[in-house]
């Protein structure tokens, strides 16, 4: 029905992570670094895949596609990193208004971080080419990993974003520890990405031959039913824990945003658990 496939999972994670680094850096607000941080950490990602693949055996489209990721990636960082000095428009304004808050209110004029407003800043844009040729991978790791084709490319693609937006949420929310004053919005962004992503998520599960299959006895799991009931749990708990993480990030002390990262902490298991014990069984 589908192949557990670990070369094809860590692309579908990286190509995840990095469509949703773009859903953050195109508002401008998070810091150049946390982009960084997120294409280098899924560059290691799309890299483990290739290693891998050498290992499980090899689905052509889908490496040609993960060494574009890299590649692609690879290029973003070198310009995000090349115009630093720009900053992010957002977080030039946060700094400007702080530091004429303190000016207006002590006298003192603080040294705060500077940038070059003529410098010309990163565009986002460029995160957007990395997922998109890695699509192309997908597509193709879900032709190979099982049939009916297009279910399997459905669970691979929806996979994908699930995981990619519940893990940048819980990576985010360790970001604000790195820039003080960060307004909540990104984060709530990737929140409400990962509840949307969630029925999706489920639905491409449970569509025959799916986890009904395992839960009504129809597919034996060799566990007694143990991994279709651990499958139904971590559903429930990842939807629970993503709704108490925004209520979470309604209150307005500061230590929320840390309380909300915990829970994503809890969530991210889940949803892999979500994942992944799906595509063992069905395997």
């Amino acid at each position: 029905m589908i192949r557990l496939d670990g070369a094809t999972f860590l692309l579908q994670w990286a190509v995840g992570g990095l469509f949703f680094t773009w859903v953050t850096t195109r508002r401008r607000e998070v810091g150049l670094g946390y982009g960084w941080v997120m294409r280098i950490t899924f560059m290691v990602f799309t890299l483990g895949a290739l290693v891998v693949s050498r290992i499980v055996g090899p689905v052509p489209v889908r490496d040609v596609a993960a060494l574009g990721v890299l590649l692609a990636a690879g290029a973003a960082l070198a310009v995000s990193v090349q115009r630093r000095s720009a900053g992010v428009a957002g977080q030039r304004e946060v700094i400007e208004r702080r530091s004429a808050r303190v000016a207006a209110m002590t006298g003192i004029d603080r040294e705060e971080q500077r940038f070059d407003k003529d410098a010309p800043e990163f565009p986002p844009v460029l995160d957007l080419v990395a997922p998109a040729i890695g699509l192309v991978g997908l597509v193709a790791a879900g032709i190979d990993a099982g049939s009916p084709a297009w279910l399997s490319v459905l669970r691979v693609v929806v996979g994908a974003l699930f995981l990619g937006a519940i893990t940048d949420a819980m990576l985010l929310g360790h970001w604000y520890l790195v820039q003080p004053g960060l307004s909540r919005a990104p984060l709530l962004d990737l929140v409400r990405w990962t509840g949307v992503m969630w029925p999706l998520e489920a639905a491409v599960m449970l569509i025959p031959v799916g986890m009904v299959s395992v839960l009504n006895g129809s597919i034996d799991d060799h566990y007694g039913g143990i991994l279709g009931w651990m499958w139904l749990t971590c559903a429930i708990t990842t939807i629970v824990l993503i709704g108490v993480t925004r209520a979470a990030l309604k209150e307005r002390q500061y230590s929320a945003v840390m309380a909300a990262t915990g829970l994503l902490y809890l969530a991210i298991l889940t949803a892999f658990g979500m994942d992944l014990v799906a595509r063992a069984v069905l395997s």
